[in-house]
């Protein structure tokens, strides 16, 4: 049950969140000279706790909703197939996905007592989207799009910046709309091979209301804004210099790109251009941390 739960909670995508958190922390060593380990090892926390509460819902009920039977299986897409293989596990996956979305709940509420309580306007949304993403949300396009980005960039990494920086700065803003960016892109392209299965259950993303061709164009926008926005971030003085390293991530968009325009419906084509761009997604604001602590140093 164990290595169940494991594959629930998708621990081979949790990177994703410790890089938002370190992100945060990169930028409070710039901005303070100094963390608060304790509060970062609870933020640290509350990150994983929310990751995998969000991925053990959306098991849960896309096994209980069939579709998770329906879905094509890649290595970034379709879900884990955990509870497909091992359908005694659907109970002990809701009981994770509760237990962890209680344990970010209280280490909210104890952050905002310690810090501020205007926390809660990032924190009572992000407990919203964990639940509700999966079965509501995604019968919204556009809240679809924007959701996960959402979550990990303006509530996660925003949220950890406030906490480790004692307050909400242009720079943290910057970072966090560019998680956002990127986050919305990684389940935008990962929504692509799933048209036909999601449309099934009554899902309703971009990628069934616009088509996926016209939803690539889309894709490709958003990466390169997300790139404008580092260098709107730095012209306007809000992020240091050095964090520009973060453009030499955009290397990979050359292969990228055209891969995407060039399968997207084709999507038993698109697996490799997935992989391509999850790395992207870790590789930029790795570089852009990488980049904060240059300049801190």
């Amino acid at each position: 049950m164990f290595k169940v739960l494991l594959g629930v909670a998708r621990v081979n995508f949790l990177t994703l969140s410790l890089v938002c958190v370190a992100l945060a922390a990169a930028l409070g060593w710039l901005q303070q000279g100094i963390l608060l380990w304790s509060n970062l090892l609870l933020v640290l926390v509350m990150a994983l706790a929310a990751h995998i509460s969000v991925n053990a819902f959306n098991e849960y009920f896309d096994f209980r909703s069939g579709l998770d039977f329906l879905t094509p299986k890649t290595p970034f897409s379709g879900g884990s197939g955990s509870l497909v293989a091992n359908p005694e596990g659907a109970y002990p996956a809701l009981t994770l996905a509760i237990l962890t979305l209680v344990m970010v709940t209280l280490i909210g509420l104890w952050l905002a007592a310690q810090v501020s309580w205007l926390l809660l306007l990032l924190g009572i949304p992000g407990v919203f989207i964990i639940y509700a993403y999966t079965n509501h949300i995604n019968r919204f396009p556009f809240l679809c799009l924007l959701a996960p980005g959402v979550g990990f960039g303006l509530l996660m990494t925003l949220g950890a910046s406030w906490v480790l920086s004692v307050g909400v700065t242009p720079g943290a803003v910057v970072l966090a709309v560019i998680m956002t960016l990127l986050v919305s892109n990684l389940l935008l392209l990962n929504q692509f091979p799933d048209v036909e299965a999601d449309r099934q259950v009554g899902r309703r993303h971009l990628p069934i209301l616009w088509g996926r061709r016209k939803s690539a164009v889309v894709f490709m926008a958003i990466h390169i804004l997300s790139y404008l926005t580092l260098l709107l971030g730095v012209m306007a003085g809000w992020l240091p210099e050095h964090t520009l390293l973060g453009l030499f991530s955009g290397l990979l968009l050359i292969k990228l790109l055209p891969g995407v325009w060039r399968y997207a419906d084709e999507p038993q084509l698109l697996p490799p251009y997935l992989g391509l761009n999850v790395m992207l997604i870790h590789f930029f604001p790795l570089l852009i941390i990488a980049g904060l602590l240059w300049a801190a140093a």
